[in-house]
Parts: structure tokens; C-alpha cells; sequence
């Protein structure tokens, strides 16, 4: 659709630019000294002047739905007819004028469908213009024209050899062409009374092809030049008629078959449906664009404020909590990463009891945790049942009343666990997230989730701790209040989205959600772009299937329903609406540069890019992180955006179709590495 509308509605130049300095040796003589109208067709080589006290009145470049009904309603006054040379552009646009031009019996002509100077064009791209122009002519009034007058054109005595050249093509192709012998200049809108003067003819009683423009601009002086001149020729004594009456015959234009008929229709309806579809595009390229700005103004805004608060209240309030933890661990073929995510904790400044849950494994992941011989790990082996499953399990062998959740392929900085459970020295806190980090981000694919980590998960999640309305505590670090757990009902298979689950269940049950951005971890991000496929679809389904079953806090009281008020349209605005609209900003970037303004359309784009930029690099200032991996962002918005916003598509379209997708296991490289701890900088 955006490529019928992009070349059925780019604009085109008025005659006025037409080409100059051409030789004109081959143009014969008896064209250049004969009348306006000139026919080529078959063996034929003749011109047609206008009778004397006779005016024919040419109009160019519409139909316009504006202009070209005032026109015609001042001919229609004063019982004139006009000779319309319409573009096949606007004619598919503006099928009714037309069919308005054709019931009051007016003359149609051609003036090809992108009104190109058609000297310049090959032979296949003039036929293209004038068999869409007619197919226009079909669909919008059911007729075809043998009548053309050539973009540029002015005088026969102005023909040039290349004009000539394609004069001669159109004659054969059975196409009369006319000329002019007055031109009003009337697009420079020179004045009523210069408009007038120059359309009159001279000297007088001399009959002349007039011509005018019922398109392309404020036609205003046009249409009230038209009420002077009228009357005033008619009150000399001239007639006015059309091109086909001074060719002597009917009518230049002929009724279409059914066939052609059919398939103009379903042109113009192709024209009309892509013009209503851009126009729908770049009202919701507004909405967007102003949803994307308001996102970043609020998290920098928040993000900043956020890390103030931090700053002033670096652990939380309360008493340091410096009793033990129990970390649950759900493994299930892990092998390649389960020793060291066990290392990173074994290396903990906070006491901890370890849990790993084998949930069937068949590669001896069990056999490895066992075999580390690590103090205060315990290794449960049971039958595979699923992870919310296999986090229960963890969960009712913890001995402690504070449980750290995290995947297999994570690793955690020693003093993680300490700062992630800081919080809940604060009675009603019943879970706290931590900050996931990318620890695999050498490749590109690996860069680009790594900015998309730093610069929306946790930005967001200063904004959404801020707001008191976190939605989700990722499964690589977060930690959670037993007694939480057990009001929210234990870790649900309902969802493939248990972390999120989870912690909309907790804000139901009346417990608050904290975020410590300083609680680092390192979790394994997909390595390949199938399988980060696989693992942002089932993110992006799962998201959807616990705001649906969490819906009913909208309707809630106290801590819950400012959840459900806040929290859940936050989400379903800036994770599913806002990037669901999001390519329109891309799609409409190639439509502008391929039919637009290029410059201007890429001095937005940049734009746009530049607020993106802003907001990534604030949140690695925030979160310690070297600016170097940001020269992947322009890429990220050209290839890793695309893929997302596809994924989240498909993920709405099984969501519609009411599928259940199944869990997706990916695969595990075990590359994950310890970096250096970054130190948290000052906003």
C-alpha cells in the first residue's frame, strides 16, 4: 500500500519547468506553423486551428477536489464547456470530480499519470504513464481518452526534436495531441486582470486554445478570472467549444469494456484504500513518536531522581540484614554452566544456603553440582515437571525466610546476594529485583542485548520502582520474602512468564516490589538470532498472559489496585501498544525516502536516533558501564529493533489465536564471565 500511494501521490512540478535549448531540425515545418491541435495517428500528419470567434479553454493538471469544482461551476453559469487534461495521479485520488467533469459534459484528456517530461523518459516508462492514466480513466468514469496534451508543453512552435520524437510515439499509439495558442501563466498567480488579459485573444477575433490550471495551487485568481472573462467573450461574440469540435468529431473519448471497467475499479480502490492506510499510518506515527519521547522524558526524569534517592539512602531503611539467605537454583541440563554460576555464590560476603534443583536432567548436571563439593549446597534430583515446579520444590526446602532466585546460567559479583536482600529490612517489602547484565556481550548480537539490558530493563525498572508498580523481578536475580510467596500462591505454571507472574501476584497480595540496581548479575543472553527468538516470543507471551490473568487488579484497593491502576497500563503502553506501533517510525523513514523529502526525512530519523542515544548513554552512566558498546546502537535500531518488533507480532498473534505455546528451552554455551564489578556513578 505504500508503494501504490508512495508513486500514485508524489507530487510532480507545474508546466512551468519544463525543458529548454533543445535543437528542433526534425520537427517538420508545416507543425510549426500550424494550429494547436496536432494528429500523427496512422499515415496522418496535419494540425487544427481554432475558427475564428471560437475559444476552446484548457485546464491542466487536475482534477483538484478543491479548484476544479469552482471551475467547473463557473462554466457550468455560463453554459461553457471545458477541456480537462487531467493526471492519472490525481484522477485515482479524486475519482468523483471526475465522474462530476464527465456528467456535465465536459471534454477529458490525458496528461499522463506523474506528469513527467516525457522527451526525457524511455519508451517503456511513457507507456507505463499512459496505461495507468487510462486505467485511472476507466475506474473513475468508465471511459478511455485518445486525447493528450504532453507535460511541458506549450506552443507547436516551441516543439523540440525530442518532443517531436515522442509526438510521433503518441500518434501511433493512436493519441491526438494539443497544444496551445494563449497560456494564461495563470500558476504564477499574477492577477485576476493579468489572467484575464492574457486569455482573451489577439488579436481579437482570432480564435485560440486557451490555457489554464483548475490544479497544482491556489487556483483562486484562476476561478475568478474565469467570471470576467466568460461573459465578457460572450457579450464580443465568440463561442466556446471543445477540442473534439474543432476536429470535427463527437468526442474524443471512448466507453470502456467490462473488463477494463473492473480493473480500473480495483485500481482506484487500491489507491483509495493505500491513501486512507498512510493517512491512518502517520496519525499513529504521531501517537508513537509522542509515546516514545514522553517514555524518555519520563525515564530520565525518574531514572535520575531514582538515583538520587539511592544516593541519599544507599542500603534502604532499617537495620542492616545480615542474616542467612537460601539461594534456589532450577537446573535442568545445565552442564556447561552450573559450576560456575555455584562458584560465584560459594564466593558470597553474605551467608547463604545453596539449592540447586535438578529438574531431570540427562546430561549430569546434578553429578557436577555434587561433585564442586561446595559447602551449604544441597543437590535435589527430581523427575522433570517445569521450572515454577522446580522453584516450588527449592522453596519448601529453603530453611531461611528470605529466598534468592536465580538461573542456572548466571553468575553472581560477591557482594550481590548482601546488596539484594538490604530491603527487606523493611516489613512490607516482599520481593526485590536485581540488576541482570548481559555476560556474554563480545559478539555484536551480544552488544546489542547488552544495551538493550542496561538502557530498558533497568532504566525501566528505576522508573517502575520509583512509581512503586515494578511489574517483574527477572529470574536471574531476585530475591523474595517466604512468607510473600506463600500469600501469592508459590510460583505458578499458568504463564511462561513465572517471573512476571509472580510479581504481579505479590503486588495483588499487598507486598511491596524493590529494585537495587547496585544487586548485580550476569546471566547468558542467546547467541544466536533463532534463539533469541525463541526466548523474547516466549517473554513476550508470557508478559501478555499475566497482565490478562492479572487484569482484575485494575478493580482493586489499596497497594494492588495502584498497581493494577498504574503499573499495568504502563506496561501495556510501553511494552506491547508502543513497540507493536514502533516499525511504523522505520516503515514511514523508507516511504520518505524513496517518495518524500530524503534530507528531511533522514535529519527525523536521526533525530530520533539521538533521543535513543541520550537515554542509552544515561543509563550506563547510571549503571557504571563504558560508552564504548554504544557505537552498536544505529545498528540495534536498523536489524535488532526489526526482529523484536516481529517477535512481539507474532507473540499478539498467537495471543489472538488463543495457541498455548509451550516452554522453549535454549541452548547453553557457558561463556558467561565474571567481569570486574562497576561502581555505581552519581546521576
Amino acid at each position: 500500500m505504500l508503494l501504490v500511494e508512495g508513486y500514485t501521490h508524489r507530487g510532480f512540478a507545474g508546466d512551468q519547468e519544463g525543458r529548454s535549448g533543445q535543437p528542433a531540425t526534425r520537427v517538420p515545418r508545416k507543425i510549426t506553423d500550424g494550429g494547436p491541435i496536432v494528429d500523427t495517428t496512422g499515415d496522418h500528419l496535419r494540425t487544427y486551428r481554432t475558427p475564428a470567434r471560437t475559444v476552446a479553454l484548457t485546464f491542466d493538471d487536475g482534477p483538484d477536489p478543491t479548484w476544479t469544482p469552482r471551475v467547473r461551476a463557473v462554466l457550468d453559469r455560463y453554459d461553457v464547456p471545458g477541456t480537462f487534461f487531467v493526471t492519472g495521479q490525481q484522477v485515482a485520488r479524486h475519482p468523483g470530480t471526475v465522474r462530476e467533469l464527465i456528467r456535465a459534459g465536459h471534454e477529458i484528456g490525458v496528461h499522463t499519470f506523474s506528469h513527467p517530461d516525457l522527451a526525457t523518459r524511455s519508451a517503456s516508462d511513457i507507456d507505463r504513464e499512459l496505461a495507468l492514466t487510462q486505467l485511472a480513466l476507466a475506474g473513475a468514469g468508465g471511459i478511455n481518452s485518445s486525447l493528450l496534451r504532453m507535460p511541458y508543453s506549450s506552443t507547436t512552435s516551441a516543439l523540440d526534436d525530442p518532443a517531436w520524437s515522442v509526438a510521433q510515439r503518441l500518434g501511433d499509439k493512436g493519441y491526438v495531441l494539443a497544444f496551445m495558442d494563449q497560456d494564461t501563466n495563470d500558476w504564477r498567480r499574477p492577477g485576476v486582470r493579468a489572467i484575464v488579459e492574457a486569455a482573451t485573444p489577439s488579436p481579437p477575433g482570432r480564435g485560440a486554445v486557451i490555457l489554464l490550471h483548475d490544479a497544482g495551487g491556489d487556483r483562486s485568481q484562476t476561478v475568478e478570472a474565469l467570471k470576467t472573462l466568460l461573459p465578457r467573450l460572450q457579450a464580443q461574440g465568440y463561442r466556446f467549444t471543445t477540442l473534439a469540435d474543432i476536429l470535427g468529431t463527437d468526442s474524443l473519448t471512448s466507453p470502456v469494456g467490462t473488463a477494463d471497467l473492473w480493473k480500473g475499479r480495483i485500481f482506484v480502490a487500491a489507491v483509495t484504500v493505500s491513501g486512507t492506510a498512510v493517512s491512518v499510518a502517520t496519525a499513529l506515527l504521531l501517537v508513537v513518536g509522542s509515546l516514545v519521547l514522553a517514555r524518555c522524558v519520563l525515564l530520565l526524569v525518574l531514572a535520575r531522581h531514582h538515583a538520587r534517592r539511592r544516593l541519599r539512602h544507599p542500603t534502604g531503611r532499617g537495620r542492616p540484614v545480615t542474616r542467612p539467605v537460601s539461594v534456589v537454583i532450577p537446573a535442568y541440563n545445565e552442564r556447561l554452566c552450573i559450576a560456575k554460576t555455584l562458584r560465584s555464590l560459594a564466593a558470597s560476603d553474605h551467608p547463604v544456603e545453596i539449592i540447586v534443583v535438578d529438574d531431570g536432567s540427562t546430561d549430569g548436571t546434578a553429578d557436577i553440582a555434587e561433585s564442586l563439593a561446595l559447602g551449604h549446597v544441597t543437590v535435589i534430583r527430581r523427575p522433570n515437571g517445569g521450572k515454577p515446579s522446580a522453584l516450588n520444590t527449592g522453596i519448601l526446602r529453603a530453611s531461611h525466610d528470605i529466598i534468592v532466585m536465580l538461573d542456572a546460567d548466571t553468575v553472581f559479583a560477591p557482594s550481590t546476594v548482601r546488596r539484594l536482600v538490604q530491603p527487606f529490612a523493611d516489613p512490607v517489602v516482599g520481593a526485590v529485583a536485581g540488576n541482570a547484565k548481559v555476560g556474554n556481550c563480545r559478539r555484536l548480537l551480544g552488544r546489542w542485548q547488552h544495551i538493550e539490558y542496561v538502557m530498558g530493563f533497568n532504566l525501566d525498572r528505576r522508573m517502575y520502582d520509583l512509581l512503586r508498580c515494578l511489574p517483574t523481578i527477572p529470574g536471574a536475580v531476585g530475591a523474595f520474602r517466604a512468607t510473600a510467596l506463600r500469600d501469592a500462591g508459590m510460583m505458578s505454571g499458568d504463564t511462561l512468564a513465572e517471573d512476571t507472574d509472580i510479581t504481579m501476584a505479590l503486588h495483588r497480595a499487598e507486598w511491596e516490589i524493590r529494585y537495587v540496581e547496585d544487586a548485580l548479575a550476569w546471566t547468558e543472553a542467546p547467541a544466536t538470532l533463532r534463539e533469541l527468538w525463541r526466548q523474547r516470543y516466549r517473554w513476550s507471551y508470557g508478559t501478555m498472559q499475566a497482565v490478562w490473568k492479572h487484569r482484575h487488579a485494575l478493580l482493586q484497593r489499596g497497594h494492588a489496585g495502584h498497581f493494577g491502576r498504574l503499573g499495568l497500563p504502563l506496561l501495556a503502553v510501553f511494552q506491547i501498544f508502543t513497540p507493536l506501533l514502533a516499525p511504523l517510525i522505520d516503515i514511514l523513514t523508507l516511504y520518505g525516502l524513496l517518495f518524500g523529502d530524503p534530507l528531511g526525512t533522514m535529519l527525523a530519523w536521526t533525530g530520533v536516533l539521538a533521543v535513543q542515544f541520550v537515554c542509552a548513554a544515561y543509563a550506563f552512566h547510571l549503571d557504571g558501564e563504558r560508552l564504548g558498546p554504544l557505537w552498536a546502537l544505529p545498528l540495534q535500531q536498523i536489524v535488532y529493533r526489526q526482529l523484536m518488533y516481529l517477535v512481539l507480532t507474532q507473540a499478539c498473534l498467537t495471543a489472538i489465536n488463543g495457541y498455548r505455546l509451550p516452554w522453549q528451552r535454549l541452548k547453553r554455551s557457558g561463556d558467561v564471565m565474571l567481569p570486574p564489578q562497576p561502581s555505581t556513578r552519581e546521576p
